[in-house]
């Protein structure tokens, strides 16, 4: 199975689950029969040498932990609520770090910790469990709502996650809030790319959710199209919303460069990676992916970049600078398929 890849499996446990099924999306819409509006629930994990590199604080892991699994409620549209805690632990690890990290965010997010579970393990594992909510009215905002002619916006920048991730492994580090760039393997950057690199740090270990961004999105109702959260890749979750809605895509080059951060390129070149394809198969910038019908358009404050539109034509392309259509790759990460 591990094989064919993650939506492979995917696939096939739709086809042994009970129709319709609410597997799919990174979220369950649950209704409550007789009760207004609808329950959310999302499920994510944090593994040592696979999410984060070895040695990460604890406290950083618990913020990181909540904070991608709110960008899957963020694609829903919902409000968070409440969050269960499964930990499992090296026998040193002290939990109360990790669980301090979860309680920091989860005041400001305003979400309850409801419970939980603690276990041994060889390396440090947690997973979190959030349930939100959403009123009667709101849009469900599936992967299957694009339609063609329909714009296709990225909530914020693209790739700058990917690259903070290399640098990271490099030999970056964050000490309290300082982003320290002094043991990079490679000579130091130019000056000029420093505040771009620490940028892309942060934006790597502390993503930011669009909750709010998500919930305007849900208000449009009738209106919205399709959303879901950048974690693995423009490509590979593009390919998801269009494998979903039985549609195609068309992205312009000139706007996706344009929905990259500042000095993107250059720093990019500095860590020895090409920009577009960090641009394509990053990941993990964890900003909204989502269609709107024209001439709906997202308000400024939200930093929404168009970058193409949704084609009845079921291929995903890419238009570069002189206006030629190339193929654009599914590319992007895959926990099923090794490296």
């Amino acid at each position: 199975m591990s094989a064919q890849g993650e939506e492979a499996f995917v696939a096939w446990l739709r086809r042994k689950l009970p129709k319709p099924s609410l597997v799919g999306d990174d979220t369950a819409e649950l209704v409550l029969p007789g009760k207004p509006g609808r329950l959310v629930a999302t499920v994510d994990q944090q593994i040592e040498g696979t999410h984060f590199l070895p040695g990460l604080d604890p406290r950083l892991v618990g913020r990181r932990l909540l904070r991608v699994n709110l960008s899957d409620l963020a694609a829903s549209g919902a409000r968070p609520r409440w969050a269960l805690l499964a930990l499992g632990l090296p026998a040193e690890q002290d939990p109360r770090r990790i669980v301090e990290g979860v309680l920091q965010d989860a005041r400001r997010f305003g979400i309850a910790l409801a419970g939980g579970d603690i276990a041994h393990a060889d390396e440090l594992t947690a997973s979190l469990t959030l349930i939100g909510e959403k009123r009667r009215g709101d849009a469900s905002l599936g992967r299957d709502r694009a339609r063609p002619g329909h714009a296709i916006w990225a909530g914020g920048t693209i790739g700058e996650s990917a690259l903070g991730c290399e640098l990271l492994v490099r030999g970056a580090g964050l000490h309290g809030r300082k982003v320290d760039l002094s043991s990079l393997e490679e000579s130091k950057l130019p000056a000029r790319l420093l505040p771009a690199a620490r940028r892309a740090v942060l934006r790597n270990l502390l993503p930011e959710p669009q909750l709010e961004l998500g919930r305007w999105l849900a208000r449009l109702g009738k209106r919205a199209g399709a959303a879901i959260d950048l974690s693995d890749g423009l490509g590979k979750d593009l390919g998801r919303v269009c494998t979903a809605s039985d549609v195609g895509a068309e992205i312009d080059l000139r706007l996706l460069r344009r929905a990259t951060p500042p000095r993107f390129d250059e720093l990019a070149a500095a860590v020895e990676l090409d920009s577009l394809a960090v641009a394509l198969a990053g990941g993990e910038d964890y900003v909204l992916l989502f269609t709107l019908p024209e001439p709906i358009s997202p308000p400024a404050r939200f930093g929404a970049k168009r970058i193409g539109r949704i084609t009845r034509e079921r291929a995903l392309s890419l238009l570069d600078r002189a206006g030629d259509r190339h193929d654009l790759p599914q590319i992007g990460w895959d926990h099923l398929l090794p490296e």
